[in-house]
């Protein structure tokens, strides 16, 4: 029986990476996506190709009762949750604090903090081993901009991720000995859509100079430290980072 695995916006880069390897390695995979259907459908196909098993839920994670419904449907269609991956993030245009709105700032914790936290209470739900669950893994999908701050771009953004690695930690603790271990992961510049929606599309190629290993980084290359992260060979790992990040 294939362990069951839920991706949160994984309709394209880093969760589709995931989601096509997670498949690769055995998983049935749940492709949450928020509004990109023909994307995340694209990603399910590919799976399904190749022989694996996958489905595309559609749901915003910063809605409570889409986070709900996304997990009784995963559990519904897949069975018995194995792992999350919380991938899904949004930024918004670069710019400086003094700029920003309150309107901003909630759409932007919403998502990456409160969705963040919603979707791991329902993953340790069903995989708690003090609830009946068989025990699991949660993978943070967090940034490096958590270290960094992203000055004169998006703090808003590089705040959440620091949140989110902060529960990290706090999550790890708490659910250690109910047979659950939780991690996260830190990409830096990384070949994704995401720079486009802060106005910087071609901001990977302008940084890459800074970057220790002089190049961005691939989804994939992302995709395999959270695969490791959840498997069986990281038995021993929780509360932990791996830094994706060329050195940066």
């Amino acid at each position: 029986m294939n362990k069951v695995l839920l991706i949160t916006g994984a309709s394209r880069g880093i969760g589709a990476a995931t989601a096509r390897l997670a498949a690769e390695r055995g998983y049935a995979v749940c492709v949450n996506y928020r509004e990109n259907r023909e994307a995340a459908e694209s990603v399910v196909q590919g799976i399904t190709a190749a022989g694996g098993t996958a489905i595309a839920v559609s749901a915003n994670v910063g809605v409570e009762s889409d986070v709900n419904r996304l997990f009784e449907t995963c559990d519904r269609e897949l069975g018995t949750l194995s792992g999350l991956v919380n991938n899904a993030g949004i930024l918004e245009k670069q710019m400086r604090l003094e700029a920003m709105d309150a309107a901003r700032l909630q759409r932007v914790f919403t998502i990456n903090i409160v969705g963040a936290f919603l979707c791991a209470r329902e993953a340790v739900k069903r995989m708690s081993r003090q609830r009946g669950g068989a025990g699991g893994a949660i993978v943070n999908v967090s940034s490096a901009a958590a270290r960094i701050g992203a000055a004169g771009e998006y703090i808003d953004y590089a705040a959440s991720k620091g949140a989110l690695d902060t529960m990290t930690i706090g999550l790890a603790r708490e659910v250690a000995d109910e047979g659950i271990r939780v991690n996260g992961v830190r990409p830096g510049l990384i070949h994704t859509d995401i720079h486009a929606s802060g106005g910087d599309p071609g901001r990977v190629d302008r940084l890459e100079a800074s970057v220790p290993v002089k190049r961005g980084g691939r989804a994939d290359e992302v995709a395999r430290a959270i695969l490791w992260l959840l498997s069986d060979e990281a038995s021993y790992t929780t509360g932990a980072f791996i830094e994706v990040s060329g050195g940066r």
